[in-house]
């Protein structure tokens, strides 16, 4: 669902108890080409200026800093509510803290958002098939549990990634998730004529990751970043690019 907050353009999903959350698009920015207009990612060659500009207009809309990751491909995950350094080195985090804003920056990979049912813990995590494979949401889901140990259930949102038909893949990504067994491979499709390649479908992939770690509601908002340039940054599509960014708090 896209709406408008302060005029910045988001795509969000479902309103749930407790907290908030939502993903940039790449409006509503000061950027220029390739990385117009709504960069928020210091290491993907634009202007640092801009994207401070770019950061500064996110905080305009949320209750506190967010806390930006140094994100590294993984399946670390930095508490929010500890001391922790800038830009930590991590792919997820998670907090338990009321108005403690969470922030995962994203250009195809999965934006993924979880919390309790009562919305007493909110995680959010950067999934690549990289730590997708490597756990990154069962860690974030273990990390939530040890500071929710009475959840009644969870839920999760998966934001706007990279879509099952534009994720080409080779070999080596498949046996990444052979251990899951047939129902994960079923998520890869092979490509006729083009031997050892598959279209990958990352958001099914995330999904049954999520609800065989014990999220019974977990739902995927279905929109693909390479094949919708205007309102998406994709680094599969163009390379040089911008980072959109999800954000998540406790209300």
């Amino acid at each position: 669902m896209e709406r408008m907050i302060q005029g910045l353009p988001v795509i969000t999903g479902p309103q749930w108890a407790g907290v908030r959350y939502f993903c940039t698009t790449r409006g509503g920015g000061a950027g220029v080409a390739p990385h117009d207009t709504l960069n928020l990612g210091l290491r993907a060659g634009d202007a640092p200026a801009t994207v401070l500009e770019n950061r500064r207009r996110v905080r305009a809309v949320v209750p506190s800093e967010p806390l930006w990751l140094r994100q590294v491909h993984g399946a670390d995950v930095a508490d929010a509510d500890g001391g922790l350094p800038d830009e930590p080195a991590a792919d997820a985090s998670v907090t338990a803290t009321p108005g403690r804003v969470l922030a995962i920056m994203v250009a195809d990979c999965l934006p993924v958002f979880i919390t309790d049912l009562d919305g007493t813990v909110v995680g959010a995590a950067h999934a690549g098939w990289r730590g997708l494979a490597g756990g990154v949401l069962e860690h974030t889901l273990e990390r939530l549990r040890a500071k929710a140990p009475r959840a009644r259930g969870w839920r999760a949102w998966v934001g706007p990634g990279i879509g099952p038909a534009a994720f080409e893949v080779g070999a080596d990504v498949r046996e990444a998730f052979a251990a899951d067994g047939p129902e994960a491979l079923s998520h890869f499709a092979p490509r006729p004529g083009l031997d050892g390649k598959w279209l990958a479908n990352l958001p099914a992939l995330a999904l049954l990751r999520l609800r065989r770690a014990g999220v019974a509601d977990a739902q995927a908002c279905g929109l693909c970043t390479v094949s919708d340039p205007a309102r998406f940054f994709s680094y599969r599509r163009d390379g040089v690019t911008g980072r959109m960014a999800l954000l998540a708090w406790r209300e």
